[in-house]
């Protein structure tokens, strides 16, 4: 079985993107999972840390540590958006594979500075863990949204000097970019379209793997052609979190006596599935 970091170099090499998709609770974690293992492609589970507080910092590595070991699957577990040295340590110490620090709305000086530390730290630990950072800000909240986000500017994108300086001092491993992307999905509305000559331009500056954060939303054709331009990890969770509401809503509407909630979430499982297959087979070309 591959490693997380050869299964991104593996991606990366054939102009594909792993997918990489947030959960809250086990049923997402097995609609995930069901539609990798269906197409036999390496899956990255996300856990914020509203997400890993529900859950559990230890329980949700437990869980894909379980997952991975029974079936012998490459399932890797990602500590989305981190806010600060102590929680991003704190999933280091835990045996996450991956953690993103997230100072986007720091000073430039300033963020660079904790991902150094973050890089720092994982690499005493265990050099295999993977330190991911993002520059840019596209917001924080993966919810429906009637208008952008506050903050957001889609005329200020990262630029690929301003990655390039960032990657060389911190010496992350995976570098998120504002290219055009926003957190959350706009009601009733595609999202805005990225901006793929700017990925690539950041791509070839930075020689890292780039991560798409805020992809649900985004018109497919965008997403192709991000992957082609050097986008290789492709992040999803409103658009599941969607099918999990509305999957479970239906169920309760039309059987309103039932209780079990193995048999209420069945088809909220199977919802989140044809989410990520979808998804899947775009990022993979399949």
């Amino acid at each position: 079985m591959k490693t997380y970091r050869e299964c991104i170099l593996d991606a990366e090499a054939r102009g594909v993107a792993i997918g990489h998709f947030n959960i809250s609770n086990i049923e997402a974690l097995w609609g995930v999972f069901n539609a990798a293992k269906k197409l036999n492609l390496p899956i990255i589970i996300g856990v914020s840390e509203g997400e890993r507080d529900f859950i559990g910092v230890k329980a949700a590595r437990a869980l894909i540590t379980s997952i991975k070991g029974e079936f012998n699957y490459p399932i890797f577990l990602n500590a989305d958006h981190t806010y600060s040295f102590e929680r991003v340590k704190e999933v280091i110490d835990a045996g996450y594979d991956s953690v993103i620090f997230d100072g986007a709305k720091l000073p430039f000086e300033e963020n660079v500075k904790i991902a150094k530390q973050c890089v720092d730290y994982a690499r005493s630990v265990n050099p295999e863990i993977l330190v991911e950072a993002e520059l840019g800000y596209i917001g924080q909240s993966s919810k429906v949204l009637d208008e952008i986000p506050e903050g957001v500017s889609l005329e200020n994108l990262t630029t690929a000097e301003d990655a390039k300086r960032f990657v060389d001092e911190s010496g992350v491993d995976l570098f998120a970019p504002s290219v055009g992307n926003i957190h959350g999905m706009l009601r009733n509305v595609k999202d805005p379209r990225l901006n793929i000559d700017r990925v690539k331009e950041i791509s070839q500056a930075t020689g890292r793997p780039l991560v798409l954060h805020g992809g649900s939303g985004t018109v497919d054709e965008d997403f192709v052609s991000a992957i082609k331009a050097g986008v290789a990890i492709v992040h999803i969770s409103t658009e599941i979190r969607v099918a999990y509401r509305d999957a479970t809503k239906k169920f309760l509407d039309e059987h309103t006596d039932e209780v079990a909630p193995y048999k209420i979430m069945k088809g909220t499982v199977e919802a989140i599935s044809e989410v990520v297959e979808k998804r899947l087979r775009l990022f993979n070309g399949l």
